[in-house]
C-alpha cells in the first residue's frame, strides 16, 4: 500500500506496546465486535516504519466500514488515546427527570382512586390533566402518565 499523506491531520503511529495490545485484543476474540473493529483500524493506519500506513479508503475498504468511521478513530486515538479511540464513550447528555417521587406518588394515589364524575375509569388524558388541574405538576403529557405508570408496575383496577 502507498505511504502516507504529508499533509494527513491526524497521523496514527502505534508505539511497539500498544501494537502488540492490539494484536491481542484481536486475537483473544473476547472483546466487543465493534472494540475488535476499532483496533484493526489503528494498526491498518499505523504510519510508523513499521506499519502498514494504509490510507483511509483502503481500510474503510478492507474492514467494510465508513471513511469517516477511520477518520474519526484516528482523531480519537490522536487526541484522547488508545483507550479512547477503542471504547464508546459515555452520552454527553443528561436526562431530566420531569417527575419526581412525590409527583409519582401523588399520580398513583390518583390513579388507584375513584375516576371523576361521568367517567367509568381513568384514561391516561384525564390523569394527566387532573395531575395539573391540583397542580401537582406544571405540564405533563398523557405519554408520560403512561411511561410512570409503567415504570411503577402499578394495577389501575
Amino acid at each position: 500500500m502507498g505511504k502516507p499523506k504529508a499533509n494527513k491531520k491526524y497521523r496514527v503511529t502505534l508505539t511497539d506496546v500498544e501494537r502488540t495490545t492490539l494484536h491481542h485484543l484481536i486475537a483473544s476474540g473476547e472483546a466487543a465486535a465493534r472494540t475488535q473493529t476499532h483496533a484493526r483500524i489503528l494498526l491498518k493506519a499505523d504510519q510508523t516504519a513499521d506499519g502498514p500506513c494504509w490510507t483511509d479508503v483502503t481500510v474503510s475498504d478492507a474492514l467494510d466500514v465508513s471513511v469517516s468511521t477511520v477518520a474519526r478513530v484516528r482523531e480519537r486515538f490522536v487526541e484522547e488515546g488508545m483507550e479512547a479511540a477503542l471504547h464508546r464513550r459515555p452520552p454527553r447528555r443528561e436526562y431530566q427527570r420531569l417527575v419526581d417521587g412525590e409527583c409519582e406518588a401523588h399520580l398513583v394515589a390518583l390513579t388507584c382512586g375513584a375516576p371523576p364524575e361521568g367517567q367509568k375509569r381513568w384514561t391516561l388524558r384525564l390523569l394527566a390533566d387532573q395531575m395539573i388541574e391540583l397542580e401537582y405538576i406544571e405540564a405533563i403529557s398523557h405519554e408520560t402518565v403512561r411511561q410512570v405508570l409503567k415504570k411503577t408496575n402499578s394495577s389501575r383496577g
